[in-house]
């Protein structure tokens, strides 16, 4: 398979082959989910199960017999063709806690660079039937039982009036600890424990802000589509676009000047 493209646009048989795989995906983790599965602790302390390492290794099998010469980034495997034009970022499974702890609300990311700009990003729900998919030059999508439909963020007056959701407190340390602090003391509504639902719901106008810290290059190169095509905002702390090598600080907004409003206390100002 190949085409095509620009970092405006994203070729609708990649859409389709990222759908495909977040079926996959789910196949897999369906299996394992609530059942006794052995637990691992990587080098940095986070848990790992054979449905993260099982997952991974089925999506990986499936882009290597359908774009072979697209590099692959993902979590529990080494990177493969790096040099690529077009690279897919996998997550098998974000918030493995939850998975573990037999809590439904984690998910599955799947994105796709094209010359180290995200042009396609899936966050898929596998527990809840739920999928979010955004692709450059078309508006995001979202899918659950009762099908189809474009997904929006809605605007938001003010951080005194926004909803702000983060998976948990532990994230934030030192001088990333007060500057989330004076973000969440302005807002109305603070929620914590979604890892990538929170963006879904954000995408869809039922949450106004996201923030946090630590995260991997898989944890947030799916969600900038997504986040885009919905008609909202997410970049670093600094303001600045998401790319391989940012630092994990991530903000998502689903109004731009609530965004910029979020930044000036993340900085202090």
């Amino acid at each position: 398979m190949t085409s095509n493209t620009s970092s405006e646009t994203c070729p609708a048989e990649f859409v389709r082959l990222a759908e495909e795989l977040a079926e996959a995906s789910g196949g897999v983790i369906r299996r394992y989910f609530r059942q006794a599965v052995t637990v691992d602790d990587k080098a940095d302390q986070s848990p790992v199960t054979v449905a993260d390492k099982e997952t991974e290794a089925t999506l990986r099998r499936l882009l290597t017999e359908r774009v072979p010469d697209h590099g692959v980034i993902g979590e529990e495997q080494a990177t493969t063709n790096p040099d690529a034009d077009y690279i897919w970022v996998l997550d098998p499974i974000d918030g493995t806690k939850r998975f573990i702890t037999g809590n439904p609300l984690f998910g599955t990311l799947i994105a796709l660079l094209y010359k180290g700009q995200p042009i396609l990003g899936v966050i898929d729900m596998p527990m809840l039937g739920e999928r979010w998919v955004g692709a450059k030059g078309r508006p995001t999508n979202f899918t659950d039982a009762t099908g189809t439909r474009e997904a929006r963020t809605r605007p938001c007056r003010g951080l005194d009036q926004a909803a702000l959701a983060s998976t948990s407190p532990e994230m934030f340390e030192g001088g990333n600890e007060a500057a989330f602090e004076r973000v969440r003391k302005a807002t109305k509504l603070t929620q914590y424990g979604g890892d990538c639902f929170s963006y879904g719901l954000l995408a869809s106008g039922f949450t106004d802000v996201v923030i946090e810290a630590g995260l991997g290059t898989y944890d947030y190169m799916a969600l900038a589509a997504v986040i885009e095509g919905a008609g909202g905002i997410i970049t670093d702390w600094d303001g600045k676009t998401l790319e391989l090598d940012s630092d994990g600080r991530v903000i998502a907004a689903g109004d731009f000047a609530c965004h910029a409003e979020a930044l000036r206390h993340l900085s202090g100002e």
